[in-house]
């Protein structure tokens, strides 16, 4: 399995794609919203922001690794810019539940943006300050410096849209009563993890 350190700028100097990271609970339906967006070139799900190297699966789901699923974007700055990347971040997931998403429980599923640089930062900083009045409850995302990133086993890459199950989630509310209300559904998948494979929105 390859780390990647996102932080690390090219060897030889090169212009390639601007990278984002985001952790917004099962990366399943993350990358799949991602991967909607035009100007996305690539995306990689995995584990980012732990101490142990190398993690599969198994050991982030104990959450004794310390790592959050996360996305790996990969994006052309001239097709997208950051700003919409984060304006869709918050849409697709619920910032004010610290370590969970709906059903979905561990400190792997909490949020957070790795950023790269102190441009990236700067406008995260901005962007979760400008979402604070939308949201009744105080927004627990993490902002912190991007780290190595381990992508997660191969089966889990674009999981949802091998399956026929990916579907553009943009418009997805958080902070809504319903995301705490509704019981996991048999087969692990949360209230949350169905309304990215419908496009439902909570309003």
């Amino acid at each position: 399995m390859r780390k990647w350190n996102v932080l690390r700028p090219s060897a030889i100097g090169l212009r390639v794609a601007s990278t984002a990271v985001f952790a917004a609970g099962c990366f399943w339906g993350v990358e799949a919203a991602f991967r909607e967006i035009p100007g996305v070139t690539a995306t990689t799900v995995g584990y980012t922001g732990g101490t142990a190297e190398y993690p599969t699966y198994k050991q982030v789901c104990t959450g004794r690794t310390g790592h959050a699923e996360a996305v790996r974007v990969d994006y052309d700055p001239k097709k997208v810019s950051y700003e919409l990347l984060l304006d869709t971040f918050w849409r697709i997931h619920d910032p004010t539940t610290k370590n969970r998403q709906g059903w979905d429980f561990g400190t792997q599923y909490r949020s957070a943006i790795f950023f790269s640089d102190p441009p990236q930062q700067a406008a995260a900083v901005a962007s979760l300050q400008a979402q604070q009045p939308e949201h009744r409850r105080r927004i627990v995302t993490e902002i912190i410096p991007a780290a190595a990133f381990y992508p997660a086993e191969e089966y889990h890459q674009r999981y949802l849209e091998k399956r026929g199950e990916a579907s553009c989630h943009v418009g997805l509310k958080s902070d809504q009563a319903s995301i705490d209300t509704e019981p996991k559904v048999q087969g692990g998948s949360s209230l949350w993890q169905r309304l990215l494979k419908t496009g439902s929105s909570k309003t």
